[in-house]
């Protein structure tokens, strides 16, 4: 009986799950996997004196672990996901006010949690959540006729804004700034509303700048560094896209590049220019396409929803998705200042890889065909 009920619902899974955006996902996680093999071998083998697989090792027990986060949460009914949305970014956004408290502080920046097992960043959990409490406010009920549901969420968008000024993180302040302002776009908000906002930010954020130049000095650093390389180190930045030039279209073969050895960390913040130096930028080309392959999918079903808070879910994590894509390609090419930011699904990282499958099984569920049959 019950083999024959699990049985029924996988079907009944199968059937309503938009496949096409499950593959999207699932060839993001395996290319994560190629990917990571060829960048960290060596670091892990010739630099660290350790296992050549160590480092594979650990992403294949994350991308193991985070793909059963994107199928378990894909699988649940929408209405149960729903009701689940606030305690879990409570219990982020709890994570994510620990670090200043308990945080571990690596190269000046304090991001991390010590689990023990590895390392969690708090804020790669909290942002599916972060876009999902927002719609929540944007579309109560009670807020419907109101203007003050976009305080609200401006609010919370602040309230998160400061712990990562904290840190600080100006990568993923961008990033939660961009995606909520796209999520309260699509909700219908008056771009006067929008532009009050950004002077409020604007604003704070250049006294930040000018009451604490010892903790914020950094921004002014790397803004002035990216205007005028003359002013500033851009060695990361410099060798990333001189990477990305050398592998030019078709790349210097695997294992060839020499980015993954010259720049640290360059297997997660420099993932793309990896691949592009040792693989060609057509690779790199098709990856970004299959992220936006995946976002279109998205705004297609977004179309034909009936259901406004998962209509405006979707784009905004969609909008999340793309523009966490872009800042990292931006930063590989040298088009935007350096902020540190992750490529979702491919970057190594256990942190990473989870808040990628939270955003994926949430975009799963709520693209699922018939979702009035999970309610």
């Amino acid at each position: 009986m019950q083999e024959n009920s699990f049985k029924f619902l996988l079907i009944n899974y199968w059937r309503n799950i938009d496949k096409k955006i499950f593959f999207g996902f699932l060839l993001l996680f395996l290319l994560g996997l190629f990917f990571s093999f060829s960048s960290t071998s060596s670091l892990a083998g010739e630099r660290l004196n350790k296992d050549y697989y160590f480092f594979f090792s650990k992403h294949l027990i994350f991308t193991f672990f985070a793909f059963c986060i994107m199928i378990f949460l894909s699988l649940i009914q929408t209405s149960f996901l729903k009701k689940f949305v606030i305690p879990l970014f409570i219990i982020s956004f709890a994570f994510l006010a620990l670090v200043p408290i308990i945080g571990i502080e690596v190269k000046g920046a304090k991001r991390w949690l010590d689990l023990y097992f590895f390392r969690l960043q708090p804020i790669e959990l909290l942002k599916p959540f972060f876009i999902l409490v927002t719609v929540k406010i944007l579309t109560l009920e009670k807020l419907q006729n109101s203007q003050i549901k976009y305080f609200f969420s401006f609010l919370l968008l602040c309230l998160v804004i400061i712990l990562l000024i904290d840190q600080p993180d100006l990568g993923q302040t961008i990033l939660l700034i961009g995606s909520w302002s796209a999520t309260v776009f699509i909700s219908g908000v008056s771009l006067f509303y929008i532009i009050i906002f950004f002077s409020i930010f604007l604003s704070l954020i250049s006294a930040l700048l000018l009451l604490m130049p010892e903790k914020f000095g950094y921004i002014i650093n790397r803004l002035v560094s990216f205007i005028d390389p003359s002013k500033g180190d851009k060695f990361q930045s410099s060798s990333a896209l001189d990477a990305i030039k050398l592998g030019g279209l078709k790349g210097q073969g695997m294992g060839e590049g020499v980015l993954k050895d010259r720049v640290p960390e360059a297997h997660t913040d420099y993932v793309i220019a990896i691949i592009s130096e040792e693989y060609g930028s057509i690779i790199s080309i098709i990856i970004i396409s299959i992220f936006l392959y995946i976002s279109l999918r998205i705004i297609k079903n977004c179309i034909n929803q009936e259901d406004q808070k998962i209509k405006i879910s979707l784009c905004g994590l969609s909008a999340l998705l793309i523009f966490q894509t872009f800042i990292h390609v931006g930063v590989n090419t040298s088009l935007i200042p350096t902020t540190g930011m992750t490529l979702p699904f491919l970057s190594y990282g256990g942190s990473s890889l989870i808040g990628s499958a939270i955003l994926a099984g949430v975009i799963l569920n709520y693209t699922k065909n018939n979702t009035h049959l999970y309610e």
